[in-house]
This record gives structure tokens, C-alpha cells and sequence, in this order.
């Protein structure tokens, strides 16, 4: 096994560094402390990404003064939530996207609260939602913009929804909270239906308010403890203006030399946290702001670390949450010690992955608060949307490349060519992705009732490593979260990864209120303007649309596993 060689503990949290990884991060890291970066990034020096990055970062450097700013919100959100309870509103319901929805879902999971996180369009997903009790729920409205057209979607479902319910008025107003910037179209609509309102900080990034009410209105909501969270948080800020004994630094550096020699994939494995959605967050919040400019780092976060996808791999950095030196949980499938391993409570593990990330972009230089691919796909969503009579049956009446029984294989002749079954389609992908490559899977489904989705990530990794001699990193996202996570990697990063897209028919739709079109027609806009701009960048993309969810998913792991 190789020699731990590095431990930086400090602030409650630690950093684990083995083997080789120490020497090919220790020139950056010198380069980091003799240029000062410690203490310009914790005194928010907004040059520390160039000239051309710096009028962005100027506005998007609060996160770093959130656990001393955000002291203030328990109370607040404490009192909110009494008078919730007491209106007989014991369950809450997230619409958000990005870090809006990924960091409650991640304090909710590892609190064990109850929250409902609606950043999806899938019909059945929200339908769900909408048949439970709603004069029991308080819909909580997550968008620092105030204009995401699918966060004012789901507004305007839950705003009839209770109308058909018999809720209106002052009584409706109750049943809402809201998290937006000051001064946002949101907060305007909010403030005009009396709402409440919780405003959000103007100078924080979306991927970078986790603890932010952003961040923390949710689940605080839902009766999770917000002021743990800072406390854990506000442990860590004095150490980040330090040159040494600094985890998030010496974290960042990990990061960033990494990627300069290749090791662009990070594999993400829980290996004894009980954060359940961290890796989800942090997958988020690195490709978003590292994937740009034909650079950064892509996390593929994996089931554990016996998963298929986190042996070792040249173009791989492995990462343990919450294993430390010595546990057998911070070795992978081969037995061999992962070259990272961070342990930590949440609210620590928050700040120290922003500040982690945001040393690695100045390492990769590129801007870690911009999302430019990010507003491609939204611009061609929006065109797809404006088509005249309607988007649905355009979209599924395109003639199949190939039909497998309840599955359409939809994609250019070069990518299917001698496929005759969905075993050949599939392992072309694998043989499609270039070394240093990765497949992503992209799903436009329904989380919950369409679970066995997210098992062909694993699949897809071992059958990988049978027909290619060097096995290909998969990733696996849910569409539309995937938009906001990996979805600025996947066209801004390095032009190396190949794309599944799964859609599915919908026995069920919902009419959005006010809009010309339904969450279903939404849903297959946001796929179809995704595809689009993936292709548009020449990435090789095929699209599996299932006729019958469930069967269709059973052919596809069949043809995985015979």
C-alpha cells in the first residue's frame, strides 16, 4: 500500500495526500504561497483570476464572509418555521435548481430531515409532489436571478395547484416562501402576492451559497439545525489565510495540478461521512466552475468505493469522503489507498470545497464564477420553446435509427452504423469515448420512479472495462439537474466526452399556468436544447427514448449484463 505522506488537519476538518500526488502538487502549492494567495483570497482580492475575470469576481466573492454574515438566519428561519408549524405546514417542498437545490438536499439527507427537491420538469417527478397533501405543504421558491424559467414553471404549478384546492388569498400566501436576490422579477411577484420572503445575497454565485438562505432556508424550513452548519463553517475561516497547515489550500492545489498533468477526472466514493448528497454538491460546484475554456476537472461521482469507475486510472484522482489514514474505506475496488481522502462535518466541508475550487480555477486559469455553456443550452430551450404548435409531437415523431423493442435509438448514422441491437449500440459508445475521455449519461426521467436509471452508470463502467483495454470514466447526472451540475463541463471543458441522453414517454403531463407550453414540452425542450448544443461542439451524442420507462430500462441493463 502506499506510504500516507501528507495529513493537514485543521479547522475540524482533514486532508489526506498519499504517495505521488504530494510531489506533483508541491511546486503549485509554493507557487500559491509565495504569490500570496492565501490571504488575497480570504481578504477577497478579486485579481486572483486575471484581468478579464475580475469585474465578475469582484461581485461573487461574499461566500467567504457567509459563516459570520449568515449568523443572523437561524433565528429568523426558526421563527418562519414556528409559524409554518403552526399554520399546520409540516411539509416542505424545494423548487430550485443548482446549488439552490443540491446544497438543502445534501443538509437534508445528512440531518435526516424531510424535503421534497423539485429541480426537475419530469412530470411524473412533480406529480408526485402535487398529489400530496398541499394544505400541508409550504412550497419554498429557491432563484437568486428570479428568472430560471423552470424554477417560474413550477411556481405557477404549485400556485394552481393550491387554487384547484381551494387555498387563495391571504391563505395562499402562507404557503409560500421565497429566496430570490433583492430586487429580482421574483421578488417583485413575491412582494405583490405577499409571500415570504427571504432575500438572497447579491455578492454570492449560486454554486457557491450553501450557506447562504439560499442554502440554508430549506431544510431549516423542514427543521434542520442552520446554525450548526455555521458554527462547523466559521471553525475553518481563520485557517483559510494561512500559507500553511491549510487544508482547502492544500486541497486546491491537489486539484489543480492534477488536471495540468491529465488527471482531469476526480472519482468521488463515500467512504464513511454520512454526508448522503455531498458528492452530488461537490460535483456541482467543481465541474461548473472549472469546466470552461477547454479546461477543468470533471467529478464522477460513484457508489462506493468497491464501484465500478474507481479502480485506478491515469487520467483519475481518487477521493474519499470521510475516510482518514489507515481505514479500509478509503481503499477501492484494486485494494489499493485512494490518493485523497476528506473528512469533515458539512457546513466545514462547504467552505472548504468553495475555496478548494476556486484555488484550482486560478491553477487551471479560468474563471471559477462564470457558467458561459450553461446559457447555451437555456438559449436554445427557449428557442424550442417559441416553435410554433408545440414541441412534443415534433420531437417524438423523428424517424428512430433503430427500435429495440420498448427503446428508439436516435442518433447520427456514423455512431450506429452495424448496430444491430442495443448491446452494439451501447458498446460503441464505449468504444467512441478518445483516451482521457468519458461517457456521460443523461437522464430525463423521473428520479424516484425511474430509480434504476442511475444502476446503468455502474453497468455502463464495467462493460467499459471488458471491451475497451483501458476502461472509460461514466458519469451519470438526471436531466435537468445535469444543466446545472456537469452541463457547463460538458461543452466548455475538454472536448473528449461521448453522450447518452435517455428520454421517456410520460403517461401524465401538467399544464404550466400562464405559458404556452406543459412541463412535459418543457422537459423535452431543456433535452433537445442540451443535445443541440452538444452537437453544435462536435461531440459525438445518441439519444435513447423509451416507449415504456420501466421495461425499457430492464432491456437496457439486459443488454448491459448478457
Amino acid at each position: 500500500m502506499p506510504t500516507v505522506t501528507a495529513v493537514v488537519t485543521a479547522g475540524g476538518v482533514s486532508v489526506t495526500i498519499r504517495g505521488a500526488v504530494v510531489d506533483e502538487s508541491e511546486t503549485i502549492l509554493s507557487r500559491l504561497v509565495s504569490d500570496g494567495v492565501p490571504r488575497s483570497l480570504s481578504s477577497g482580492h478579486a485579481g486572483l483570476w486575471g484581468p478579464d475575470a475580475a469585474p465578475e469576481a469582484s461581485r461573487r466573492l461574499g461566500w467567504l464572509r457567509l459563516p459570520g454574515r449568515s449568523r443572523v438566519l437561524p433565528a429568523r428561519l426558526a421563527e418562519l418555521a414556528g409559524a409554518a408549524r403552526d399554520a399546520g405546514l409540516d411539509r416542505v417542498v424545494l423548487a430550485g435548481v443548482g446549488g439552490a437545490a443540491l446544497a438543502p438536499e445534501a443538509i437534508a439527507r445528512a440531518r435526516g430531515v424531510p424535503l421534497t427537491v423539485l429541480d426537475t420538469t419530469d412530470p411524473l417527478e412533480v406529480g408526485r409532489a402535487l398529489d400530496g397533501d398541499l394544505r400541508r405543504t409550504l412550497v419554498v421558491v429557491a432563484d437568486p436571478s428570479g428568472g430560471d424559467v423552470q424554477t417560474d414553471a413550477l411556481r405557477r404549478v404549485f400556485q394552481a395547484a393550491f387554487g384547484a384546492a381551494g387555498i387563495a388569498g391571504a391563505d395562499l400566501a402562507r404557503h409560500f416562501a421565497v429566496v430570490t436576490d433583492p430586487g429580482s422579477p421574483l421578488a417583485e411577484a413575491a412582494g405583490a402576492a405577499g409571500y415570504r420572503l427571504l432575500p438572497a445575497p447579491g455578492d454570492v454565485g449560486g454554486r457557491y451559497a450553501a450557506l447562504s438562505a439560499l442554502g440554508l432556508a430549506p431544510e431549516a424550513l423542514a427543521g434542520a439545525d442552520a446554525a450548526g452548519l455555521l458554527a462547523e463553517a466559521a471553525e475553518l475561516v481563520p485557517v483559510l489565510a494561512q500559507p500553511y497547515e491549510n487544508p482547502a489550500l492544500a486541497l486546491g492545489a491537489v486539484l489543480g495540478a492534477s488536471a495540468l498533468v491529465g488527471r482531469d477526472k476526480l472519482a468521488v466514493a463515500e467512504g464513511g461521512s454520512g454526508l448522503r448528497g455531498l458528492g452530488g454538491w461537490i460535483e456541482h460546484l467543481v465541474a461548473e466552475s472549472t469546466g470552461k475554456d477547454g479546461r477543468g476537472v470533471l467529478p464522477v461521482v460513484v457508489e462506493g468505493v468497491d464501484a465500478p469507475g474507481f479502480e485506478p486510472a491515469d487520467d483519475v484522482r481518487r477521493v474519499v469522503l470521510g475516510a482518514r489514514p489507515g481505514d479500509a474505506a478509503a481503499r477501492g475496488p484494486s485494494g489499493e489507498d485512494a490518493a485523497l481522502s476528506v473528512s469533515g462535518p458539512l457546513g466545514a466541508q462547504f467552505l472548504l470545497w468553495q475555496y478548494a475550487t476556486a484555488v484550482a480555477c486560478r491553477v487551471l486559469g479560468v474563471n471559477p464564477f462564470d457558467q458561459p455553456d450553461v446559457r447555451a443550452s437555456e438559449r436554445n430551450t427557449a428557442a424550442l420553446l417559441r416553435a410554433e404548435e408545440g414541441l412534443a409531437p415534433t420531437v417524438i415523431s423523428r424517424v428512430p435509427a433503430l427500435v429495440c423493442g420498448e427503446v428508439e435509438v436516435h442518433a447520427p448514422e456514423e455512431l450506429v452504423r452495424g448496430a444491430t441491437d442495443l448491446t452494439g449500440v451501447l458498446e460503441g459508445l464505449l468504444e467512441a469515448v478518445p483516451d482521457g475521455g468519458y461517457l456521460a449519461v443523461m437522464a430525463y426521467l423521473d428520479r424516484e420512479g425511474d430509480a434504476a436509471a442511475a444502476d446503468l452508470r455502474g453497468l455502463l463502467a464495467a462493460r467499459g472495462a471488458a471491451v475497451r483495454k483501458r476502461p472509460a470514466p461514466v458519469t451519470f447526472g438526471w436531466g435537468p439537474r445535469l444543466l446545472h451540475t456537469t452541463g457547463q463541463y460538458h461543452k466548455g471543458g475538454p472536448q473528449n466526452g461521448v453522450f447518452l441522453q435517455l428520454t421517456g414517454e410520460s403517461p401524465r403531463d401538467v399544464a404550466v399556468p400562464g405559458r404556452p407550453y406543459s412541463l412535459r414540452e418543457l422537459q423535452l425542450a431543456q433535452a433537445f436544447g442540451d443535445l443541440r448544443a452538444l452537437r453544435s461542439v462536435g461531440r459525438p451524442a445518441v439519444r435513447l427514448h423509451l416507449r415504456d420507462r420501466a421495461a425499457g430500462l430492464a432491456r437496457l441493463a439486459a443488454a448491459l449484463t448478457g
